[in-house]
């Protein structure tokens, strides 16, 4: 069973690897070789297959208007609702607080604190908040291009944009699963690991879970957010990597 160092440190050297490879093979090819061009390049690729996986979410939610998905987020729909309570409402529109505008400021305000007292370093909020400003600023950009109508049920909250996908459910994944993965390099306790990574987890979830309960949104409007939210996720860490990567060595 591999650790999660382990995994990141194979996936550093096989991103090594990938670069020295794409260097030596530039060098050999361009007669005036700029040693930047591998690194851009590299950038730029992986943001060409940012898009095309956005371009293919975004083909995917044809299936938002079949038959079978509507039944399946009816039913999803109705068994979290029949769970309302006075005690279940005040929680979820917590959590549903804690993934808006004031609810990052705070989270973010707080992270910056944290990481100004106890790691003696501002990049981890400055990637964090590059993280979270991509995710919203591209759910605001699929929601106008599906325009998905939000659920016709009562709403406990109120809501103005669109429905599909889930703008707190993706910037929730997009943020807070940034998170987990620098929690993963932090060098903390084990127990102290684990127990924020829970957190973390359950705080994405309770988001997401939360835009149901309260009506605003369709479960697969959820799914698709998580969904993109990790594609930001990934995309950010393998940039990040990148740029870390060069900075210690820039001639690889």
């Amino acid at each position: 069973m591999f650790t999660a160092k382990q995994i990141v440190r194979f996936m550093k050297q096989s991103l090594f690897t990938f670069i020295k490879s794409l260097r030596e093979f530039l060098a050999s090819k361009l007669n005036q070789y700029n040693t930047t061009l591998p690194y851009v390049i590299t950038v730029i690729v992986a943001l060409i297959i940012v898009v095309v996986g956005i371009n293919l979410f975004i083909e995917l939610t044809d299936t938002l208007k079949t038959e079978t998905l509507a039944y399946y987020d009816t039913a999803i729909t109705d068994y979290v609702i029949s769970h309302r309570s006075p005690s279940l409402t005040s929680y979820f529109k917590f959590m549903t607080n804690i993934g808006d505008t004031y609810g990052y400021l705070i989270v973010l305000s707080i992270f910056l604190l944290v990481s100004l007292i106890v790691f003696k370093r501002w990049k981890y909020v400055v990637q964090a908040t590059l993280v979270l400003a991509l995710a919203t600023v591209s759910n605001m950009m699929l929601k106008r291009f599906i325009d998905r109508a939000r659920p016709g049920i009562e709403h406990l909250v109120s809501v103005e944009t669109l429905s599909y996908p889930s703008g707190h459910a993706m910037s929730a994944m997009a943020f807070y699963g940034f998170l987990i993965f620098l929690v993963t390099k932090f060098n903390i306790q084990k127990v102290m690991k684990y127990v924020l990574i829970i957190v973390l987890i359950t705080i994405i979830l309770s988001i997401g879970i939360s835009r149901i309960y309260l009506g605003v949104h369709f479960p697969s409007d959820i799914a698709g957010g998580f969904i993109a939210g990790f594609i930001w996720v990934v995309f950010c860490v393998l940039v990040f990597d990148l740029i870390e990567l060069f900075r210690r060595d820039p001639k690889t």
